[in-house]
């Protein structure tokens, strides 16, 4: 059985999840709407540019989670997918899962969107493998913090490594669907990238390199 990645956001989904729980956040007014919808945007911004902090995202965006009872959190994240997941499902994604499926594949999404987020969407999606950068929990409450490396740029290198060690997989036969130049580092490793709905920096790599590219919407 070969391996079949996915990334998430503006990949499997047509939209980015991670952006999207804040904009949710804004509207119920968990969160101050001024501040929290600006940095939002801003982050958005620099990550599609290339320059991302990723840690003084994630103390961002991690900062509600220890800010409120997991029980509320996951009462919020149903209201959270019925009114912007289900928005953004694509058809095209369930049938590029199912074709992976039917072949054996081993399915796993990558993406440096929080567990939190993103664990109830990998289930939609029927994908049973997912690695997503971990909020830390401490006595059953997010701290705030994240635990391990983030799963972003490199770090999914890092972290799909040692899932293929604890899970006693390789490489052999790979294939990895991104949007994001951020993921040239992973993109680079497998047998097959595949260049899904891309930005403009991942289209031109794509092109030079000759990997295939597709669209899911």
């Amino acid at each position: 059985m070969s391996l079949a990645i996915f990334d998430l956001d503006n990949t499997l989904l047509g939209g980015d999840s991670d952006v999207l729980w804040g904009e949710y956040l804004v509207e119920k007014g968990i969160v101050d709407k001024e501040y929290y919808s600006a940095e939002n945007q801003r982050f958005y911004d620099e990550y599609n540019n290339g320059t991302l902090d990723i840690s003084e995202f994630l103390a961002f965006s991690l900062k509600p989670l220890s800010e409120n009872p997991v029980s509320q959190l996951r009462q919020w994240h149903q209201e959270f997918m019925d009114t912007k997941i289900e928005a953004i499902l694509l058809p095209k994604a369930f049938e590029l899962v199912n074709f992976h499926k039917n072949k054996g594949d081993t399915l796993l999404i990558i993406t440096a969107t929080n567990r939190f987020v993103t664990e109830p969407i990998s289930r939609l999606l029927g994908i049973p493998h997912l690695l997503a950068t971990e909020p830390e929990i401490i006595n059953n409450t997010y701290t705030g913090k994240v635990a391990g490396t983030p799963c972003f740029q490199a770090g999914k290198v890092t972290r799909l490594n040692s899932w293929l060690k604890d899970n006693n997989k390789n490489l052999q036969g790979s294939c990895f669907y991104s949007d994001s130049h951020n993921d040239l580092p992973l993109l680079k490793l497998v047998d097959e990238p595949v260049a899904v709905d891309a930005d403009e920096m991942l289209t031109k790599v794509a092109t030079e390199k000759n990997w295939r590219q597709m669209s899911l919407r």
